[in-house]
């Protein structure tokens, strides 16, 4: 993982030196989803090196990033001084997170590949929660379970929809190369979660549906055999928009 996140870091992917220079890191999706956020306090789950949180900083929100590795969070800590934001980061598993922070907050955020990391959604869904202020709204944007079902050369189904079991796989390289892979090797465990399981979770913890989308495009060009359709627009070759790629949702915290 700290291998990985030196990887992206120096990446065209992520592309720091135009993000240094002012431009965001938030997609559209995210950006329609939060709307005017200054002055709103922000948690950010799982933020990597901190750019959407730094980006979330930008547009006048007070934020906190957390993430388990620390590499990720030193670097999001660095990027945030060099830029002179005041951006907090805070290295934690999420399902800690009660051990390092007491602050709650308007909005908790997580985006895109965030939650196949994580084998318990009713654990994560709690944290959430427990998080957010009364009236506070849980914004999400994460790539749909229908493309975790695909072979990584999206060619066959190969994994389940429903999940249950973890995704034990042996891979090459990142989702940020190109090309050319990179040098990495490791063993990947992850979980594929349904959208009933994503939406019974936060349901049974407080919180109400407000918005659901799904989208028939990837913002991201991070999976094999992506085409752009539109800016920051991607589709798998050969689907022409017929499986679902993203989905979005907003969940408001009606009480404590």
């Amino acid at each position: 993982m700290e291998q990985k996140t030196d990887i992206h870091y120096n990446s065209e992917f992520y592309d720091i030196k135009s993000f240094k220079e002012g431009q965001s890191s938030l997609k559209p999706v995210e950006l329609e989803l939060l709307g005017d956020i200054t002055g709103k306090s922000v948690l950010h789950l799982q933020c990597h090196f901190g750019m959407d949180t730094i980006s979330l900083s930008r547009l006048g929100a007070k934020v906190t990033g957390i993430d388990l590795s620390n590499n990720a969070i030193d670097k999001a800590k660095a990027l945030a001084s060099e830029l002179n934001m005041d951006t907090e980061f805070i290295q934690s598993d999420v399902y800690a997170l009660k051990e390092n922070l007491e602050q709650k907050y308007d909005i908790v955020f997580t985006s895109y590949g965030v939650i196949g990391w994580l084998p318990d959604m009713d654990k994560w869904a709690h944290i959430i929660s427990y998080f957010l202020k009364p009236g506070g709204k849980f914004i999400m944007v994460e790539f749909h379970p229908v493309v975790w079902m695909f072979s990584y050369d999206f060619k066959s189904i190969e994994f389940n929809y429903f999940g249950g079991e973890p995704i034990i796989e042996e891979l090459e390289g990142t989702y940020t190369d190109t090309e050319e892979k990179s040098n990495i090797k490791e063993k990947s465990v992850s979980w594929n979660h349904s959208l009933s399981e994503v939406f019974n979770a936060l349901q049974v913890n407080y919180l109400t549906l407000n918005s659901f989308k799904e989208y028939d495009y990837s913002a991201y060009n991070c999976f094999e055999q992506m085409i752009e359709i539109d800016k920051d627009k991607y589709q798998i070759k050969g689907t022409d928009g017929k499986i679902p790629m993203m989905y979005s949702v907003v969940y408001e915290k009606l009480q404590d």
